[in-house]
């Protein structure tokens, strides 16, 4: 680091995810096996950009004034929220565009986005961008999330990939409505999934 500039090995490969769903999260996988030891850092408790607000909306508190409206998707997301019992460790926030792939090389995960929280939450934010914004098939949902509490996750992580857009539009914006159409049918599909593995 040199006056605020940074310097990082070049990691040839082209970014995913679409056709490697598969091998995007099994490196995720592998990168969380590696952190599982590593405590907690302490600058997760001074971020207060729109993601890791949005993250922290996501696992219980309660959304800031001033967010954009959301068409009342949070409030649906909430009711169907419940408790998980999955330990939490270091992971990475973003890997759906930040793993690289290239022919003969080992995918490198790229622009660490530290968040504490449980592993398959990371999974779960995959399987939201893959929806979201790449064209993936409900299909993903139970491929990647499987079991009672795959659902509450891909519920936390909707929320948090809604809430961080919806912070970044600051008080009295809106979301365009072709973006809400999009996190409308995510959140329909994780009301299904969290019905199916109802108790």
């Amino acid at each position: 680091m040199v006056a605020g500039w940074a310097a990082f090995e070049y990691m040839p490969g082209t970014e995913g995810p679409a056709g490697e769903w598969a091998a995007l999260v099994a490196a995720g996988r592998a990168f969380h096996r590696a952190l599982r030891h590593l405590p907690r850092p302490d600058l997760l408790d001074r971020r207060h950009h729109q993601w890791a607000v949005a993250d922290r909306i996501a696992w219980g508190e309660p959304a800031p004034v001033g967010s954009a409206d959301v068409g009342g998707l949070l409030e649906r997301l909430q009711s169907i929220r419940c408790p998980v019992d999955a330990p939490s460790q270091l992971v990475h926030g973003d890997l759906t565009g930040n793993v690289l792939f290239h022919p003969g090389l080992p995918p490198a995960v790229i622009d660490f986005s530290p968040y504490w929280r449980p592993v398959g939450y990371a999974d779960a934010i995959i399987v939201t961008d893959g929806l979201l914004y790449h064209d993936a098939t409900p299909a993903l949902i139970e491929e990647v999330l499987p079991g009672r509490d795959g659902p509450q996750m891909l519920i936390r992580a909707i929320i948090f990939r809604l809430m961080a857009l919806a912070i970044h539009k600051g008080p009295g914006g809106t979301l365009p409505q072709d973006e809400l159409a999009h996190f409308a049918r995510v959140t329909h599909l994780a009301e299904q999934a969290a019905a199916h593995h109802a108790p």
